[in-house]
């Protein structure tokens, strides 16, 4: 909209933005690719020795069973080098997936250029499928629509970013293995709203315990419940309850219905469901509210 006003063309506007989000992801890639190439083969390893040495102790297996045996027994499995005729078939299948993945990528990138570069495409596509009568509503509610899940996407990107840098801040000071990868992983799961930062400390959790003890563990994990209070209290209210304006209640039932439709990928798609479905309902509200006080 800025460049708009600019007298910028839409076209050139959405090059412009491509270069500068490609230069951005460029960078970042370029400062964490040898950082995870470094520490991602360390970290399986210490997580295999780290295993090993927890399965040494009687009390380990007193609590878990054979549940630790057979993690590490598997995680050995995997990772060790009897496997190459499976790793060569899983290379062989990485290396197909991630060139699909390069055309799905230029695929998504060429729909959305067409998409940003035309005056409301989706908007226009909507409403010839609408009654003439119900078109200048139809576009008011997919206005709001746009607005809320851009705010939504915004907000999401913004606290993701935040959280990752405070994790890896905080893991490196305290001097912890792996801040960088972990603080990466815990900007990833913030995309899973409420169970996401709980699945992200257990990593460091347990490297905190296996590498520094028991003082090492309570200190991370005081440091974690102080980014999770901070995000409660300041930064969700003031960025994404802001931007959604979802009630919490609405926002857990939401996670629970998408959970039990569709996994992983339901909780993550049911926040920006959840508002599109206020935006709709409100709407509608509004509209009967708007009829009964012309009665």
């Amino acid at each position: 909209a800025s460049l708009a006003r600019r007298k910028i063309p839409r076209g050139m506007a959405v090059v412009l933005v491509y270069i500068i989000f490609f230069g951005v992801v460029g960078t970042a890639v370029g400062i964490l690719a040898p950082v995870l190439a470094h520490d991602v083969p360390q970290l399986v390893a210490a997580t295999n020795d780290a295993l090993s040495s927890l399965t040494q102790h009687a009390w380990v297996t007193q609590l878990f069973g054979g549940g630790v045996n057979t993690f590490a027994q598997t995680e050995q499995t995997l990772f060790s080098g009897s496997n190459a005729n499976g790793a060569l078939a899983g290379l062989f299948s990485t290396v197909s997936g991630f060139f699909g993945g390069v055309v799905s990528l230029l695929i998504v990138l060429v729909m959305t250029f067409y998409l940003v570069s035309q005056d409301d495409p989706l908007g226009k596509i909507l409403c010839s499928l609408v009654p003439e009568k119900h078109i200048p509503y139809v576009s008011s509610v997919f206005q709001k629509i746009q607005d809320k899940l851009g705010f939504w996407i915004r907000a999401q990107l913004l606290l993701s970013m935040a959280i990752g840098l405070l994790v890896t801040i905080g893991l490196s000071i305290i001097g912890v293995k792996y801040a960088a990868v972990l603080g990466l992983l815990a900007a990833l799961l913030e995309f899973i709203p409420f169970l996401g930062p709980i699945f992200a400390s257990l990593p460091a959790l347990f490297f905190a315990f296996s590498d520094g003890g028991i003082v090492t563990f309570v200190i991370v994990l005081v440091m974690y419940i102080v980014i999770q209070q901070l995000e409660n209290h300041i930064l969700v209210p003031k960025v994404m309850q802001h931007a959604v304006g979802l009630n919490p209640i609405i926002s857990i039932i939401a996670i629970l219905v998408g959970a039990r439709v569709g996994g992983v990928v339901g909780v993550i798609l049911s926040i920006p469901v959840a508002t599109v479905v206020s935006v709709i309902l409100k709407d509608l509200f509004e509209k009967q509210k708007d009829r009964m006080s012309d009665v």
